[in-house]
């Protein structure tokens, strides 16, 4: 006897994990159509950037080692989806709260009209009809539910690849050997050892001094422990107390998904042992010692959830390489983007104190994220997306950051869409090289950036309009609004220039002439457009993400408050030969990517978009404009 109620339910795509990667590909998946169900097995959402793990979203711009932005030349942030969370978090979350981050995921999953969210929930089985997944068997224990859940497609983004797993999706764990796809950075033996997990700990400074005395079961350690961590932490001038310590890893020798609540318990003991360190100094100083000038800070919070790194990663069509990675492969099923250095960490962790504790090998270019990387190789309706995707201990090192997880879920959700709409099998979709190019218009539309690929969306008038505006720059003529292409990535590190369509990708206005500022469309033959679509200036050459390190958030973003670049105050207008129409008024925005759909009172040959003021610069950018009847 059971007290789980049995619930039956139906729909096109179930996404198994609420990360990051999980939030983008079920969001995307349903604002192209689809009903979805997202099933978390956690009361958050988030993964690793939830307030239950608080570890940074990072991604292609990269950080720490190897920054590669540069303003209106390299600009590496991760579009679509993610940016948009991002820029929500920056602006409605200043004080940079973990817990209002989850409430952001939470709002935008919940308030999507085609989204189901089913939180606390695990995926604990499946029913297989030969090599295909007929549903998926999930259970919440704090309603005492059994869910059964029908769908077309499956999608595995729980990091763990438990669904995958349960179906039989083949997978690979551990480190391959350097022989057995051609990767110099790999082992020379293959081994089951993988990266290791992290516990974050947070300090608040008080106004009087805060003893600290460390439980008899944490760690100890020397200053020869932590010669290469807390006395050398890259790209930190001193070590920090309000966010730390990412390299306080431990398991990575271990089952890090069997041997999970041992990894947690060694890891507490490790966190407070070099807390201990910190506020009283080596072992066998005396005592009241302060190395660190810490004495007035105090634990605020730590974690009880590893954050983790590594676990199985699935066989799919292709397997992403050291190579394709490192020579910026180009794949005609791209559906992402990644950039993040193949940061390798030793296993042991806090346990190889002679070793640093990463090596980080900068990828030279962006590179493509392929579709066949994301598809099972032999259960025919199973996706995954994030840090399980198929791919090389080696790949995976860079493919496996929060930013890039983001895109590749999108890229996947997007896919699943058409596939639902179009009644495609997987194995159709990957042979099809007009699904693949229609895949890839419809991210771009969403603002997702893809290597060498431009708007060539049949249904936007504006590629056959012609641009004129009240000013512009050499750099940023009027024009170049609807030549396709949305960001900048001819500086040092961005796409290599075979790759490269163009270098131009925005109106720039003029300083000298002020606001207001416009920008116009026109055609030969009237057009009765329904929806109008821009793409704003974000600064994506700087980083942007929720972290809870003061020097990293001061140094090297702008939060708190909408990006300088972005366009705040607008109108837009339509001429029917005669009158201006107003068709949208706008202020205060903060976003990227705006959509508005438009009621015109006549056809209209002249399209123009005022800007009256934007949240910080003297001019106006825009990277493009869309119109659809």
């Amino acid at each position: 006897m059971t007290l789980l109620e049995q619930q039956e339910l139906r729909c096109d795509i179930l996404v198994a994990g609420g990360g990051v990667a999980g939030v983008s590909c079920a969001l995307a998946a349903a604002r192209n159509g689809t009903r979805v169900i997202l099933v978390h097995d956690r009361p958050v959402l988030g993964g690793n950037a939830s307030s239950e793990v608080r570890m940074h979203i990072v991604g292609a711009n990269g950080t720490g080692h190897f920054d590669r932005g540069e303003e209106l030349k390299t600009e590496a942030r991760e579009g679509g989806i993610i940016e948009e969370i991002r820029l929500e978090n920056c602006v409605r979350n200043p004080q940079r709260s973990p817990s209002m981050f989850d409430l952001i995921l939470y709002e935008k999953c919940r308030t999507e009209a085609n989204l189901t969210l089913l939180l606390n929930t695990t995926v604990t089985g499946v029913v297989m009809q030969d090599d295909t997944i007929m549903s998926a068997i999930a259970e919440r224990q704090s309603t005492e539910d059994r869910f059964t859940i029908d769908a077309r497609y499956f999608v595995d983004c729980t990091g763990d690849g438990r669904l995958g797993v349960e179906a039989g999706a083949l997978f690979m764990e551990g480190r391959e050997d350097r022989e057995q796809h051609g990767e110099s950075l790999a082992q020379d033996r293959a081994d089951k050892k993988r990266l290791g997990s992290t516990i974050l700990i947070q300090a608040r400074r008080h106004d009087r001094p805060m003893p600290f005395v460390a439980p008899d079961w944490a760690r100890r350690f020397s200053k020869e422990d932590l010669a290469l961590r807390l006395y050398a932490t890259p790209g930190e001038e001193e070590p920090t107390h309000e966010y730390g310590y990412w390299w306080a890893e431990y398991g990575g020798s271990l089952d890090t998904i069997k041997d999970n609540e041992e990894i947690r318990d060694e890891l507490l003991a490790i966190v407070l042992g070099i807390w201990d360190h910190v506020k009283n100094g080596p072992e066998g100083t005396a005592p009241g010692a302060d190395p660190f000038e810490a004495s007035h800070w105090a634990l605020d919070w730590f974690g009880f959830l590893p954050g983790k790194r590594e676990s199985r990663r699935f066989v799919g069509h292709h397997v992403l390489t050291q190579d394709d990675l490192m020579n910026s492969r180009e794949f005609g099923d791209a559906i992402a983007y990644g950039g993040w250095s193949i940061d390798l960490h030793p296993p042991e962790g806090i346990d190889a104190p002679e070793l640093e504790p990463c090596v980080q090998h900068p990828v030279p270019w962006l590179y493509d994220i392929p579709l066949s990387a994301c598809v099972s190789k032999n259960i025919s309706n199973l996706c995954f997306s994030g840090r399980n995707i198929s791919a090389t201990h080696v790949a995976f090192a860079s493919t496996r950051v929060m930013g890039t997880c983001a895109v590749m879920g999108q890229g996947v959700g997007t896919a699943l869409a058409f596939a639902s709409a179009e009644g495609l099998p997987l194995a159709t979709l990957l042979k099809s090289i007009p699904a693949q190019a229609r895949i890839q218009q419809q991210l771009m539309r969403d603002d997702c950036f893809l290597i060498g690929q431009v708007n060539a969306d049949g249904h936007d008038l504006a590629i056959d309009a012609t641009a004129t505006a009240s000013s512009e720059l050499k750099n940023g003529l009027a024009s170049w609004v609807n030549l396709g292409q949305t960001r900048a990535v001819h500086g040092e590190r961005g796409v290599e220039a075979k790759r490269r369509p163009a270098d131009s990708e925005r109106w720039i206005s003029d300083p000298a002439a002020g606001f207001p500022a416009w920008i116009e469309l026109a055609w030969k033959k009237p057009i009765v457009p329904t929806e109008i679509q821009l793409i704003f200036d974000t600064g994506m050459h700087r980083h942007l993400t929720l972290s809870h390190h003061d020097g990293y958030t001061e140094t090297k973003m702008k939060w708190g408050a909408a990006q300088p670049e972005t366009v705040r105050d607008y109108v837009i207008e339509g001429h029917d030969g005669k009158n201006w129409h107003t068709l949208a008024t706008i202020t205060n925005n903060y976003q990227r990517l705006r959509c508005h759909c438009v009621v015109c009172p006549a056809p209209v040959r002249r399209i123009r978009l005022t800007v009256n003021a934007t949240n910080g610069l003297d001019h106006a950018r825009v990277c493009e404009i869309r119109v659809y009847e």
